[in-house]
């Protein structure tokens, strides 16, 4: 009877014994190298389920309501911040390898997330000028190209609406980088500083062809636009798909000389995480150099392992617009955490300057 019983116990417990450990992961399309995951998944025996989104509201979403089902996300850094307001995200924890990390890029992020508990750097960059180098100079030439007065200036923009001139749709951050323009504190909630922003948004309007995400991509590549205000990977994407296709033109991004956000995107565990330890293992393998360096050399995203620099493309890690110069990061302000009547304020600014997009 004894050896019945236990072969009985046996038979019950095997196949919970070989359910395979299992990470849901929750980022952007080919946001991870398909490289890594499979490796991850051969050294850790822990199979990923990669679901994906396609705006950051939807990421939020699904956050701060809870319940989502998913053990690892990659929110901004303002989505970041809102998360671990609402109490949506648990504390990372010790990591083996996050002695790699950037300490100066971590002292930024810190901006929204003090001493870093909840948020682990995945990739970093710039919002700036991604442009077509030969329609500017042909339009604009001897005008400095790292300058947002390309876009603020009616003079220089007026110019340039003929070949088509974009924004990203992202109030926060352009708001933000307006007010830094006009010499202001990107974050100032002063009605006299937010009216400022208004009209220097205003004046841009009648050049302006539209306000969007992802989609002036393809438009840089395929010779539809001329200047975006972009993310730094989204230029350097269609760069590579203007080389690709043979393009008589060149897409280039540039820093703006006045100054920027940089923005982080996060790897970050839900509070409600099925698998919180599946969680960890994967942020620990993606801190190591050569995960983290497959991804930078594919999508052109800086990243903020500084182990992996050494691994990185010379394209790369060579380009002053994706790593910057300590000059140039001194100029660089971070996402600041504001209250939701600050928020407020700055939508409805925002609602009235795209209503005509």
């Amino acid at each position: 009877m004894r050896l019945a019983a236990s072969l009985l116990l046996l038979v019950i417990a095997t196949p919970l014994m070989a359910e395979p450990k299992q990470l849901n992961l929750y980022n952007w399309a080919d946001y991870v190298a398909p490289q890594a995951l499979a490796r991850f998944q051969a050294e850790t025996g822990i199979r990923v389920k990669y679901d994906t989104f396609d705006s950051t509201e939807v990421l939020e979403s699904k956050l701060l309501t809870g319940g989502s089902g998913y053990d690892l996300v990659f929110p901004a850094s303002s989505g970041l911040a809102r998360a671990i307001q609402a109490g949506a995200l648990q504390p990372v924890g010790e990591l083996k390898h996050a002695g790699n990390l950037d300490a100066e890029l971590l002292a930024k992020l810190a901006s929204v997330d003090p001493g870093n508990r909840f948020g682990v750097p995945y990739t970093w960059g710039t919002v700036g000028l991604g442009l077509n180098r030969q329609a500017l100079e042909q339009r604009l030439p001897g005008v400095a190209l790292d300058s947002l007065d390309l876009l603020f200036r009616p003079e220089y923009a007026s110019k340039l609406k003929d070949c088509g001139i974009a924004v990203l749709d992202s109030p926060q951050e352009v708001i933000a980088i307006a007010l830094n323009y006009l010499g202001k504190a990107p974050y100032s909630n002063a009605a006299e500083d937010l009216e400022a922003a208004r009209a220097l948004l205003a004046g841009l309007q009648a050049n302006l062809r539209y306000v969007g995400s992802a989609r002036h991509i393809d438009d840089l590549a395929n010779g539809s636009l001329c200047l975006a205000l972009t993310y730094t990977g989204d230029a350097g994407m269609a760069a590579a798909r203007a080389v690709e296709a043979g393009q008589p033109f060149e897409v280039v991004y540039r820093i703006p000389r006045e100054g920027t956000l940089i923005w982080f995107d996060t790897m970050a565990i839900p509070a409600d995480a099925p698998n919180p330890e599946a969680a960890r293992a994967f942020i620990d393998f993606m801190l190591q150099p050569e995960a983290i360096a497959e991804l930078s050399n594919a999508l052109f995203f800086a990243n903020a392992n500084a182990a992996a620099t050494p691994l990185l493309d010379e394209a790369v890690r060579g380009d002053p617009d994706i790593y910057p110069p300590a000059a140039v990061r001194e100029r660089l302000f971070p996402e600041q955490v504001q209250g939701p009547r600050e928020q407020r304020q700055r939508t409805r600014l925002w609602t009235t300057f795209r209503s005509q997009y």
